[in-house]
């Protein structure tokens, strides 16, 4: 079924019952999905068992997935969020053993040790890439699709296709840089391109093929427990994304946002204005909402090599304490930065951003977070209201 749509497949199986359509699917992706699964749990017995979970979702989700959806790039996410189920159950291994795997696992010669360094910490920058941004990566380069096949899956123009591949790799290239990786966006494409997508075992097709057209009938309890929970974190991405949504409707409509503030020790305060939140992206190359996401995001992944960039010399502690109390958050909103006045007349130098977070333990926690960008780096830090 060369010619035939990933989707044309999909409905064929959701409406016909064809198991011939969805073990054409499992043929296609299985490779992809059970490569983004290995290079996350770094055992190929636990990929294994993640690809299965990620083939029972789709089944069991085949009728509500949109016309448009890309197929490649939903399945390379719901490989993520299933692996982020499974790690957690785990209690999650440490980069540094991951990347030692890694090592042990690919016997490339030297010329590929930028794959080596880009491997770990792969996934992580692809999930910090926007919907269509990752869609484009995961068509171009995971799945060696042409930038005319890309631009057809996409509904855009080559040119834009080839824009938007072009800024991707760019945002890519600038996560690696900031984590030690220099190479250059040619030789990150080339490394993505020839190494993210390893051939999955002989048998794993079938096996996953059977799991899932029972939709986890068959599967073993540690494979349905999984399956249960990549659901949830699947639902919670969900609800974030229609959170979000929700609050930017709010702002463009010139309603009050939904997280609004009145801080007694401040006599005086102002939100920002469109103008003065692009003053702040000209000096620095960011805004203090993308600054706030990036920071609470890198808190949620425990991503603490990240979050310590955001670090002053000297202030607030990044220790264990921090750590384990902020570590696994999930944002429920953010308001719109502000600057203030203490009642003492002083007026403090940075940013405050309002926000609503759910720490790991449940526990919904409010607050400000204080930002400031007055160095001669101008590089934005971390100053308190947590």
């Amino acid at each position: 079924m060369p010619d035939v749509s990933d989707m044309d497949l999909l409905r064929d199986y959701q409406r016909q019952g064809s198991e011939e359509a969805f073990a054409e699917l499992v043929r296609r992706h299985v490779n992809l999905v059970y490569s983004a699964a290995l290079r996350h749990a770094g055992i190929a017995a636990h990929a294994e068992e993640i690809t299965q979970a990620v083939f029972v979702i789709l089944a069991r989700k085949a009728a509500g997935l949109r016309p448009d959806t890309i197929l490649d790039a939903w399945l390379y996410e719901t490989t993520r969020l299933t692996a982020l189920s499974f790690l957690r159950g785990e209690r999650r291994r440490q980069w540094r053993e991951q990347e030692a795997y890694m090592q042990s696992t690919f016997r490339e010669s030297t010329g590929d040790l930028v794959w080596h360094q880009l491997s770990p910490l792969l996934d992580e920058a692809m999930a910090r890439l926007g919907k269509k941004d990752r869609e484009a990566v995961v068509l171009r380069f995971f799945k060696d699709k042409s930038l005319r096949e890309v631009a057809a899956a996409l509904q855009v123009t080559e040119a834009a296709a080839q824009s938007r591949v072009h800024r991707a790799l760019e945002k890519l290239h600038r996560y690696f840089a900031r984590r030690g990786v220099s190479s250059t966006t040619a030789i990150i494409a080339g490394a993505i391109s020839a190494h993210s997508v390893q051939a999955a075992p002989v048998a794993l097709a079938k096996a996953v093929t059977a799991v899932a057209l029972a939709k986890g009938a068959t599967a073993s309890t540690s494979t349905l427990a999984l399956i249960k929970g990549a659901l949830k974190i699947m639902a919670c991405t969900k609800m974030k994304a229609t959170i979000v949504a929700g609050v930017v409707a709010i702002l463009v409509a010139g309603t009050t946002p939904i997280v609004i503030h009145h801080f007694r020790e401040f006599s005086w305060t102002h939100e920002l204005s469109n103008d003065e939140v692009s003053q702040y992206s000209n000096r620095t190359g960011t805004t203090p909402e993308q600054v706030t996401k990036t920071f609470f995001d890198a808190c949620g992944h425990e991503d603490w090599t990240e979050v310590s960039t955001f670090w002053e010399a000297g202030g607030y502690p990044l220790d264990d304490r921090f750590k384990s109390h902020y570590g696994g958050l999930q944002i429920i909103n953010l308001g719109r930065p502000f600057w203030a006045r203490f009642r003492s007349g002083e007026r403090y130098p940075g940013v405050l951003v309002p926000y609503e977070i759910r720490l790991q333990d449940g526990t919904i926690s409010k607050g400000r977070l204080a930002i400031r960008c007055d160095n001669p780096d101008n590089r934005w830090y971390f100053d308190g209201g947590m």
